[in-house]
């Protein structure tokens, strides 16, 4: 090998590692783009605790608003709304299970105002090659768990999240290709009453 080809592969691995560092996203870019998120729609698979798999429906409306519905066989029911996570059961007829949204992960990207760079809030941010990969906690309750979240760039895209909750477990969302910035009902994250038939 030559001194000439030397210095260029050198070069090369140089511009490609400058490359990937460049890839990963910055946290004041990722706060941006949560926070001109307003209204998104679009599919989604999940993983499961259990390595079950479910698909559905999901519907965004920042702040404070998510709605995921369940396809066959589940057929569940998850709504973020009026500061509570509601899950109905359309398996069971008790009423939906209540929990504070606050103390759950997921009231991090529904916050009115996200700010990754807050004090002790993110606790890892990576980069694995393609994308960019944020873990974030509430920093004044750790114990609540937190939401590892992957987001691509040019432009930025949120792609999926994994949610470490509280007890221990662990739920894996895989989004498809979001429609982002369309007209979404208030109806849509209504408290559920009751269970669907």
């Amino acid at each position: 090998m030559t001194l000439m080809t030397r210095m260029a592969a050198v070069a090369l691995a140089v511009v490609t590692a400058q490359a990937a560092w460049a890839d990963k996203l910055p946290l004041n870019s990722i706060s941006s783009y949560l926070n001109d998120l307003r209204t998104a729609e679009g599919t989604f698979t999940q993983i499961n605790d259990d390595g079950t798999v479910d698909t559905g429906k999901i519907y965004i409306k920042r702040p404070g608003k998510m709605r995921f519905e369940y396809n066959a066989p589940n057929e569940g029911l998850v709504v973020a709304s009026a500061n509570a996570v509601y899950i109905v059961d359309s398996k069971s007829n008790q009423p939906p299970e209540t929990y504070p949204l606050r103390r759950t992960p997921l009231s991090l990207i529904l916050a009115r105002n996200v700010n990754l760079s807050r004090a002790n809030m993110v606790v890892g941010h990576d980069f694995d090659g393609t994308a960019t990969i944020v873990t974030a906690q509430d920093p004044e309750h750790p114990e609540y768990g937190n939401i590892q979240m992957k987001f691509t760039g040019n432009p930025v895209e949120l792609r999926q999240w994994v949610i470490n909750d509280s007890g221990g477990g662990q739920t894996t969302v895989i989004l498809a290709e979001l429609e982002k910035g369309g007209s979404i009902s208030n109806r849509l994250f209504d408290a559920p009453r009751r269970t669907t038939d």
